[in-house]
């Protein structure tokens, strides 16, 4: 059995490659917006979730001052009251806005799985002009 041969002239494999090749870029720049557009969405949640920390924390200081400072008014001075009541709202505030920086300095902008596929595209194309 002999090997089947292919009839294409060198120009051809070349036009061919050449077309290949830009599809396979325009399929990775594809790749990479997307992936670019899962990070900055989650970082978008990520920054929603510190605003959300800030709003808490600044209605929590509101409502502590509106409602319990006058409560424990009642036991000690009314400015101890104040005093204590709002630090402990800010440290929840500011445990919240921590947590969510935290997420977002974890964000790895790069699009690392774009970057792999284009490493194995190469490696093809190096592999197949040989």
């Amino acid at each position: 059995m002999q090997p089947q041969r292919d009839e294409r002239s060198i120009g051809q494999l070349f036009a061919e490659l050449a077309n290949e090749t830009s599809t396979l870029v325009r399929q990775e720049v594809q790749l990479a917006k997307t992936e670019v557009t899962q990070k900055v969405t989650s970082a978008g949640k990520d920054a929603g979730m510190i605003g959300a920390g800030g709003a808490l924390a600044y209605a929590g200081l509101l409502a502590v001052l509106a409602a319990v400072i006058i409560g424990l008014g009642q036991l000690i001075p009314m400015w101890l009251s104040a005093l204590l009541v709002g630090l402990v709202v800010i440290g929840v505030g500011y445990a919240l806005i921590q947590s969510g920086l935290n997420a977002l300095k974890r964000i790895d902008p790069t699009p690392s799985e774009t970057i792999q596929t284009i490493k194995e595209d190469v490696d093809m194309v190096k592999e197949q002009t040989r």
